[in-house]
């Protein structure tokens, strides 16, 4: 099939819903009810040849083949670690979650937000899969992948040392479905190594397909506690860091037991009346499973003792979960970083709460070409690729004068497979986007790609706060209504790489792709 015979082929099957998560794109074209099918007939238990259970899946260079740290391991399947294997037992929970010798306790922290909603977990982890019923050693995983959903298929090969799993387990030690959602998250990332370091925020956005935003808890806003409640309230997901200033610092121990440079769930914001007064609470959770907070309010503070007896049964539970409750006051003193994941109204659960409208475009930045750095290169700027966006109609509830509405949006820059290419000596590139006003006779016109003399001249109307080597940069933005133009770029120009950009707007956006001419306008 010809380029242009594929991509109408691809178009067309996305029309008809490829790519979302009821129908998801098969990860490198392997069908898990046809391979299952395949070993139940020939009673053999699936072995993944795109994922080998070999020292390729485990790393690259701190657990590369000839790495001190992946000797003793020995791939095993749950059968052979314990004597009654289990898929998920009593419902999957944030305790089936326990960190292992890999630096991923950021996305350890997704996951476990990820299991406060049944829902939202059954579309990341498909029902019926077991160890007992129709059991071939094959199980499936779907993750939200640059603007597609796909299905992941595994087989349960999981590493071993000493008869224990090396990576993500259970705290019981019989249920395997958190292990076997690390190895397909490892897969599509290229290798166990490659979940080394990370923001709990991607993986959640891999989960549900949202997008974020992120506050320095440094510069918090003061409305930022009900912003928490209300996030909570939408299903969005949350997660919280302590920076750290140099490397040395990694998982340090505060005094009173907050590990720095960790990835922590949000999974609660109460508020009880304490003496008289009103206290703001908010819950957290250590993916370690322990390691608690041992400050006010923490699980046996002497604060709890002054509060109702009823509101202290339901909120302080007093398990070493590695869940724990804290004075709003103290969290923003003591975590330096908040991440919210805005959910899509696909994944989102219930009708009741706010829903966006979502434009998504695909990219790249081509040496040469399309790769013209930020405006601090204005002789290449302007070759970046554009986009147009229409905001028509204002927020319900818009600041501003009634003359002059307002639309909220939400523009999240995420480049694309960095991860999958870490092997390969590449990093993330640095990262950022501007907006700017259209000229009205430039208005719904994609042949006319505005030129270095338009960004010389004008000034642009909002833009990330700034360049960052991170997956994705995102930005909550109040614009007035009209048509703008979204420019993303790298920090310097000649960097390559591919990317998606994604608006969230609370009403309909129409949006369109600039193409550039060799006579561009302006």
């Amino acid at each position: 099939m010809s380029g242009a015979a594929a991509k109408v082929a691809k178009d067309r099957a996305v029309a008809d819903g490829l790519g979302t998560n009821k129908n998801p794109v098969k990860y490198l074209n392997q069908d898990y009810e046809e391979l299952r099918a395949q070993c139940l007939a020939s009673q053999t238990l699936f072995k993944d040849d795109q994922f080998p259970a070999c020292p390729s899946a485990l790393g690259y260079k701190d657990l590369g083949p000839n790495s001190a740290k992946i000797k003793g391991i020995v791939w095993k399947r749950p059968s052979e670690i314990c004597g009654n294997p289990q898929f998920i037992v009593d419902g999957a929970t944030r305790g089936d979650i326990r960190q292992g010798a890999l630096g991923d306790c950021w996305l350890l922290a997704a996951i476990a937000s990820l299991t406060l909603d049944q829902n939202i977990l059954a579309r990341v982890v498909p029902e019926n899969q077991s160890f007992q019923k129709g059991y071939a050693g094959i199980f499936h995983f779907q993750f939200w992948q640059f603007g597609e959903w796909v299905d992941v298929v595994v087989d349960d090969r999981l590493p071993t040392k000493n008869g224990n799993l090396v990576f993500v387990h259970s705290a019981e030690g019989d249920e395997f479905w958190s292990a076997l959602l690390e190895k397909a998250y490892a897969k599509i990332s290229g290798s166990y190594e490659a979940l080394t370091g990370g923001s709990t925020i991607e993986a959640m956005e891999d989960f549900t397909g949202g997008i974020s935003e992120q506050y320095d808890l440094r510069k918090a806003p003061d409305n930022l506690y009900q912003i928490i409640q209300k996030a909570l309230k939408a299903e969005s997901l949350l997660g919280c860091s302590i920076d750290i200033t140099n490397a040395y610092e990694t998982e340090d121990i505060t005094s009173r037991k907050l590990v720095k440079g960790h990835a922590y769930s949000v999974t609660g914001a109460e508020e009880v009346l304490y003496r008289g007064v009103t206290v703001q609470l908010i819950r957290v959770r250590n993916p370690w499973g322990e390691v608690e907070w041992t400050g006010a309010w923490s699980d046996d503070a002497p604060e709890w003792n002054y509060i109702d007896p009823k509101v202290r049964a339901a909120l302080d539970k007093k398990a070493e979960d590695g869940e724990f409750w804290m004075a709003y006051s103290d969290w923003v003193k003591e975590y330096t970083r908040l991440e919210i994941c805005n959910l899509t109204p696909d994944t989102l659960t219930t009708n009741e709460v706010h829903k966006w409208n979502i434009t998504l475009f695909n990219g790249s930045w081509i040496r040469g070409s399309t790769a013209g750095g930020c405006q601090n290169y204005p002789a290449t700027f302007w070759t970046n690729p554009q986009f147009q966006v229409k905001l028509e109609e204002p927020d319900d509830d818009h600041d501003g004068h009634s003359h002059d509405p307002c639309c909220t949006v939400i523009v999240g820059l995420m480049q694309k497979n960095r991860r999958r290419q870490k092997k390969l000596g590449e990093d993330l590139l640095t990262i950022g986007f501007a907006l700017y006003k259209v000229p009205k006779e430039f208005q719904k016109q994609t042949e006319v790609h505005l030129n270095k003399d338009f960004f010389q001249r004008t000034p642009s109307a909002a833009r990330s706060d700034t360049f960052i080597n991170m997956r994705e940069v995102s930005k909550r933005i109040k614009l007035p209504v009209g048509d703008y133009l979204i420019v993303p770029s790298t920090f310097e120009p000649l960097k390559p790489g591919d990317f998606c950009l994604r608006i969230f707007s609370e009403k309909a956006a129409e949006s369109l792709y600039v193409w550039r001419l060799l006579l561009s306008c302006m």
